[in-house]
């Protein structure tokens, strides 16, 4: 347990939901935030309607998890996409979810962007660019969520965007602190035990050990947990149980 004379920790748990696999209903009882599918990777307008309205009711916040036009590779594979194309197509999933959300009386709060284009635009200068544009043209007021150093939030921070930076559970990292690709064995963590611990020393002192064993920082502002991976549930019950024990006060605001 923390010690009580010190300042509270808080941190936010986010899960990728409205995807139409993993168990959601039991998800949004555990998170404080849903990166909610808008279509282009998975999702149907019933699923994303149903997911904003448990989320709402959940008092959850609810972001839009924008992705490349790849419903068949589940949105984890690179695309080339032109940069005003690539533009146009962030603006209309979020759009789209921004329409959902308010028929259920709530928000979208920010963007995350999903899979192979939330990795690309760590470095990709075009992509990261064509992202960034996109949310000044809706107005400049969601915050975009990354992961920490990428291109993408210093170009949002550049353009007076605000940012969230975010950590993984159950992902491992390389030394320069990016995520180990799926493909590689060892990328996605399943031990609930080992996950659970990780995320406390990651939230505590801010820091991950990498797949070689050097220590890597990490300043996170909101761990994600996905929501479909075998044990996902069990594994973000265990995350939230071991948050709260360790004093940690988990919440999006």
């Amino acid at each position: 347990m923390a010690d009580s004379g010190s300042p509270t920790i808080t941190v936010d748990l986010n899960a990728d939901l409205g995807e139409g696999v993993g168990d959601d209903e039991a998800m949004v009882g555990i998170v404080t935030s849903a990166n909610v599918a808008c279509g282009f990777h998975a999702g149907d307008p019933f699923e994303l309607l149903s997911t904003c309205r448990a989320a709402a009711a959940a008092g959850v916040r609810i972001g839009a998890q924008v992705s490349y036009p790849d419903r068949e590779g589940f949105g984890r594979r690179f695309m080339d996409i032109e940069s005003a194309r690539l533009t146009a197509d962030i603006i209309y999933q979020i759009g789209a979810l921004q329409a959902i959300a308010r028929s259920v009386g709530v928000d979208v709060e920010y963007v995350k962007p999903h899979g192979a284009l939330y990795n690309s635009i760590v470095s990709h200068e075009l992509q990261a660019d064509a992202v960034v544009a996109a949310i000044v043209e809706l107005g400049g007021t969601l915050p975009l969520m990354g992961l920490p150093g990428s291109l993408s939030l210093r170009l949002a921070g550049d353009k007076g965007l605000s940012t969230i930076t975010e950590a993984f559970a159950d992902r491992a990292y390389r030394p320069d602190g990016t995520l180990m690709p799926r493909s590689e064995p060892g990328s996605v963590l399943t031990d609930t035990g080992e996950i659970a611990r990780r995320v406390v020393g990651l939230v505590e002192r801010r820091e991950v050990t990498a797949v070689d064993g050097s220590v890597v920082a990490v300043d996170a502002e909101s761990i994600c947990l996905h929501g479909d991976t075998p044990g996902a549930v069990e594994h973000a019950r265990a995350v939230r149980a071991a948050l709260t024990d360790a004093g940690i006060d988990v919440s999006a605001r």
